[in-house]
Formats: C-alpha cells, structure tokens, sequence
C-alpha cells in the first residue's frame, strides 16, 4: 500500500494555523492540521485572566469571519478571543487534530517530501507549515544573581492573574503592553513597581493596535516615513491601563542591576527584598521541531522569503513575528500574512505536483 502523503500539513492550530487553514480548504487541496493543545485557542489558552486585545474585534478578525465586538468596551477580553477562536475552527470545519506534540519535521527521500512526527506517528507532505508560534519559548534576560534568588520568578506567559501576589512586594519587569497592563492591575493589590529599561511610551487614546500593525508593515517596507505614529511594543491605552494612568499608578523605575538571595540591588548600590518578579520580556520562535532540518540561524530565525524557507522551499512559517511577515505574530498580522503568502505556497504546491507526475 502506497504512503499517504498530503498536499501540506500545518503545525499549529493557534490564530496563524487557523488562517493558513482557512485559505488551504478555500483552494480545496488535501491538508491537515496538528495541534499541541486538547482543545482550540492556541496561546490565548495560556494568557492571563485579565488580557485584553489591544485592536477593536473588527481588526483583530482572521480571514472570512469578523470577531463579534466586545460586550464591554472596545477592546475584547482573552476569553472573547477563546470563544472566536473555537467557533472558527466549527464554523470552517478545519481539519484539526489534537493533541499532537510535533516533534520533528525531516527531509523523506524515499517519497521525496517531508515528514512529520510526534515521536508515536509519522505523517507524510508535499509542504509543511510551521505555526507553533513563540508562547512556548519565553525570554527572561541573563541577571547577575538571579539563580541565587530565593524569591519567585514567573514570566507573563504563565502569570495567572492577583491573587497570588496579593499584599506582596512584586517587581514587573517590562515596558511594553503585556508590562503596563499586568503592572496596572498588581498595582491596585500588591506593593509593586513596574521596572522598564527606558521611559515607557504610551500612545494617544485613539491609537491601537490597528495602527500599530500598519506602523510595522510600512518600516518592513522601507516606508517609515509616511506611517502612522508608533511602534508595536507602544503601550495602547486600553481600559485597565488608561485608569492606572488616570489615577498616577503607571509610573515606571529604571531596571535593577542584581539579585541577592532574597531581592535586588539597585542602581544606587542600596538592596530591597522581594517576594517576585514578573518578566514581561517577550518570546522567541519556537522552532525546535525543525531542528533535523538544520535551517535555524543562531539568532534563533529561519532565512525566509514571504514565508517560505530558502534552504528548505518545501517548508513555510507563519506568525512567529516580522521576519517572517510583518505583525504576523498578532491576530490582524496572522490574517494579513496568510492572505498574502497562501497563494504563492499554493503556486509552489502545483509545481512540485506537476513535476512528480511527469
């Protein structure tokens, strides 16, 4: 019996998995998608209570179906986006998965493609899609003592939410959107400070991440000149931090330079004991799956062009952030990037299936 092999397998069913998705069953060619996680929402299952979006619903929707607009606000809570996110995957029947903890992606050439593997099942394509995203690969920067520190460390992507820190001395450590609003509702419960390496930059009222994203497309593009203000890490005041602002809370003390056994030394040399620190210091690509493929370059990143890797044109990545397609790591990018990309994975696909049929 002859190997099954797809036309394209996507791994990762998170927001940029989803949109890839959606335009492959659109052109109706022969796909599946596998996902790490037991149930739909990608990273957002992973968020904490409290997130909000910083764009409206309407600009933060994957492609063919809007994102119902907030019950509160103009800006959707992490659980609005969770509900959007399982109702796309029912309303386009994708083809998904779960769970599956894809383990490698390695060159096959007894049938001339890739294969795919969770170290119990192997699976065979044409092309593979890379979505597994960043949240699994968080950050937390090298500090002198830290592995001294008998205090808690947590890194926002698994902060849950205030009332583990409540009446406790917490330092947050972060100048961007994850930073202000985790800070701004510690604030309220806990002795805490929000500890930026530079000023925080807060954008007027009306700018949200709608106009972030086509900031950071229009520099990719060479055209930052003529975009909008700000940048993607710029602090948008959504409702929670517009009230800290409001109340004086928001403001931030510049960076410690160690850790002691039980707090930090400050930049003047006096030390303080803390209970926690909070790192708000973002994510890599989590590419280790393509590892046998030996296409990751030492800062982590894959030589693409449009998506599609240049050692390895089989293989294409979405949503892991500006190199591989401008804002592609936000809902509003993963769409745009997918709508964008789709087609020339597409174009690629009938090449190589014509090729193997003469």
């Amino acid at each position: 019996m002859a190997a099954k092999i797809f036309d394209v397998i996507v791994i990762g069913a998170g927001q940029a998995g989803l949109s890839v998705g959606y335009y492959l069953k659109r052109a109706d060619v022969d796909f599946i998608i596998l996902d790490n996680q037991t149930q739909s929402g990608g990273a957002w299952l992973h968020t904490w209570p409290s997130l909000r979006l910083f764009s409206p619903a309407l600009m933060s929707s994957l492609p063919g179906k809007l994102m119902p607009k907030a019950k509160e606000g103009q800006y959707p809570h992490r659980n609005e986006v969770l509900s959007y996110l399982a109702e796309y995957e029912r309303h386009y029947q994708l083809p998904i998965y779960r769970p599956h903890q894809v383990q490698s992606v390695e060159r096959d050439t007894v049938h001339n493609c890739l294969k795919v593997s969770d170290g119990k099942y192997s699976w065979l394509a044409k092309t593979v899609v890379s979505a597994t995203g960043t949240w699994s690969n968080p950050q937390i920067p090298e500090i002198e003592g830290h592995q001294a520190f008998t205090g808690e460390q947590c890194h926002s992507a698994h902060y849950a939410g205030v009332e583990h820190y409540r009446g406790k001395r917490v330092l947050i450590v972060g100048g961007g959107n994850s930073g202000a609003q985790i800070y701004a509702e510690l604030a309220e419960v806990a002795n805490a400070s929000w500890i930026t390496r530079g000023p925080p930059l807060f954008l007027p009222d009306e700018v949200d991440g709608r106009v972030l994203f086509e900031r950071a497309t229009a520099r990719i593009n060479g055209n930052d000149g003529d975009a909008p203000v700000g940048g993607i890490g710029d602090i948008v005041m959504v409702p929670p931090v517009k009230a800290a602002l409001d109340k004086g809370l928001l403001t931030s003390q510049p960076m410690f330079s160690g850790f002691t056994d039980n707090g930090v030394i400050w930049p003047d040399g006096n030390e303080e004991q803390v209970d926690a620190v909070i790192w708000c210091t973002g994510f890599k690509a989590e590419l280790a799956h393509l590892t046998p493929l030996n296409l990751v370059e030492s800062d982590g990143k894959v030589q693409v062009v449009n998506g599609q890797a240049v050692k390895e044109p089989r293989l294409w990545l979405f949503g892991y952030g500006d190199w591989a397609s401008p804002g592609s790591a936000t809902l509003i990018g993963a769409g745009r990037s997918a709508r964008e990309n789709v087609p020339a994975m597409l174009g690629f696909l009938t090449e190589i299936t014509q090729r193997s049929n003469e």
